[in-house]
């Protein structure tokens, strides 16, 4: 049975990611001077930093490829495999905010679903997980005459964000942080009622924020209950969308047929909830090595 509550156990997440600011200065640096090629190259030694070293957020990964049925040299290999690509996507987002030219290619399963939203003119929500790169999603949408809205947790590491929002050289993305004054929620919708695109993760949450629990593979986790509660009080097309990243410079983009959740919300934020698991099951089945939530995201 789906429900909320306000106490989250052991997988909440601190709110903060890896890296500093001198780290993302360093890779900005060799990105402009020789491009990704280096940059790639001198990520490999930063990834076997981390696969020797950071058994944090090893343990918890490794303890995500045993559910899926791997062996334990498919686990250490996929889990190498994974803090490289994390990397790679990292790289790539800071490509792109920066401006730096680099010819990524795209393939879109879904474009259509993006145009009927914006075609309804009340714009619509985009809810997608900490896997892949789906900010460079926004890259990809600046095809389309449309804004993307990222919603990130203001508790980022305040440095990294304001480093990189410095460089960030793109008008079709805007980051709305969330606040605790809830004056985010002003924000979003008037994003939306400018016929703009909001996107936000549904996968994370932070201890004493207010979560859903449902599951993942098959046991239980809890979830942020707040995207799905956007989804039901908007009223407006709810499409789950994520962005892959398939080789060094190539990216698959899926997007969901748009919902809308009309009904009241007992009954609305339980079914998004669903269609969210859903999805998120089907691409974590084919793109396992893109998970990267670095922690135990299932309840104990």
């Amino acid at each position: 049975m789906t429900q909320t509550r306000r106490e989250p156990a052991e997988p909440a997440w601190e709110g903060k990611s890896k890296g500093n600011k001198a780290g993302y200065s360093i890779f900005i640096g060799i990105l402009r001077i020789g491009g990704i090629g280096p940059a790639y190259f001198l990520l490999r030694f930063v990834t076997f930093y981390y696969l020797l070293f950071s058994w944090s957020s090893s343990r918890p990964i490794l303890a995500f490829y045993k559910k899926l049925g791997f062996g334990y040299v498919k686990r250490v290999r996929t889990l190498y495999r994974n803090y490289y690509v994390f990397g790679q996507t990292l790289i790539d987002k800071i490509v792109v905010m920066s401006g730096i030219k680099v010819p990524y290619t795209f393939v879109f399963d879904g474009e259509h679903h993006i145009e009927e939203m914006m075609a309804g003119g009340r714009g619509g929500i985009l809810i997608s997980a900490h896997m892949g790169n789906y900010e460079l999603a926004g890259y990809y949408f600046k095809r389309l005459p449309v804004k993307v809205n990222i919603i990130m947790v203001d508790q980022e590491q305040q440095q990294i964000k304001d480093y990189l929002e410095s460089v960030m050289n793109d008008r079709n993305l805007n980051i709305i942080h969330i606040k605790d004054d809830f004056s985010h929620i002003y924000e979003i919708s008037n994003a939306l009622r400018r016929n703009e695109l909001v996107a936000i993760h549904a996968d994370r949450f932070v201890k004493g924020s207010k979560t859903i629990e449902g599951t993942l593979l098959g046991e239980r986790a809890l979830y942020p209950v707040g995207p799905f509660v956007l989804a039901t009080i908007f009223k407006v097309p709810v499409s789950y969308v994520f962005c892959f990243k398939e080789t060094a410079k190539h990216y698959h983009l899926y997007s969901s047929p748009p919902r809308e959740y009309t009904t009241r919300k007992e009954i609305a934020i339980p079914e998004a909830l669903k269609d969210y698991v859903t999805a998120l099951e089907a691409k974590i089945k084919t793109y396992p090595e893109q998970w990267f939530n670095y922690y135990d995201f299932w309840e104990q």
